[in-house]
């Protein structure tokens, strides 16, 4: 989601079936308010939604905690000690040093045991490092083994841009690149997934171990199926 910004999505996205969605704050321009009102819709229906992050920012990373996000993901990832930034401010201490503020969206506005709660919500973030660029798939193991990372998510067009090969996927070169990713995630015991734009692409790699995967977007949904509404009438 980058740019249909009703809360009514999540609930519009759970009843299709989807199992979660993302909200895009790097090409996406959706602004705070609208976001957590998508984020607390997306709650009320126990719809997890993951918020792809400009950059690892503190003030950024926070308000989308605070939001109630059910994780982060952060593009163009390529050293681990960018993936530690994002820890350390999305998750609370021990494992990070997100600011304590308790009394708020995230935590359902409840009056909670503060030790309790914290702990619970470093064990349910998901957070999630985008590859992009050559060298973070060459830096992938280091990034991986940050404690508190637990996937890595490729953004094809810009790891084939970046490769110059721009949206030649069936080049081998992209091709070991993304089975190399798929087989680090499995050293470290964490995840991988893809972004591509139909359910045919994204099978072929959960079919080789990418298991959290992104298909399509709110633009592209809503464009397919007005090109295939005018062609049906037309034939």
């Amino acid at each position: 989601m980058g740019l249909f910004d009703s809360p009514d999505m999540a609930v519009i996205l759970k009843e299709a079936g989807y199992d979660y969605f993302f909200i895009d704050s790097e090409h996406g321009y959706i602004d705070y308010s609208k976001m957590s009102a998508m984020v607390t819709a997306a709650k009320a229906v126990d719809m997890p939604v993951i918020i792809r992050v400009p950059q690892p920012d503190r003030e950024v990373v926070l308000k989308y905690m605070e939001m109630g996000a059910s994780g982060l993901l952060m593009p163009n990832t390529e050293t681990a000690e960018q993936a530690k930034k994002l820890v350390e401010y999305s998750k609370y201490a021990p494992l990070g040093n997100r600011g304590v503020a308790l009394l708020k969206a995230h935590a359902a506005y409840r009056n909670v045991k503060a030790e309790d709660y914290m702990k619970s919500s470093n064990e349910e973030t998901i957070l999630l490092v985008q590859i992009e660029s050559p060298e973070g798939v060459e830096n992938l193991d280091a990034i991986l083994g940050v404690e508190g990372i637990d996937a890595a998510f490729v953004g094809p067009n810009d790891l084939s841009q970046s490769m110059g090969i721009m949206g030649q996927y069936d080049r081998d070169e992209f091709q070991e690149a993304l089975e190399c990713i798929i087989k680090t995630a499995e050293k470290h015991g964490k995840y991988s997934g893809i972004h591509m734009g139909n359910p045919k692409a994204v099978k072929k790699w959960a079919d080789k171990g990418m298991s959290l995967n992104l298909c399509s977007s709110d633009v592209a949904l809503l464009m397919e199926t007005a090109r295939n509404h005018i062609q049906a009438y037309k034939e």
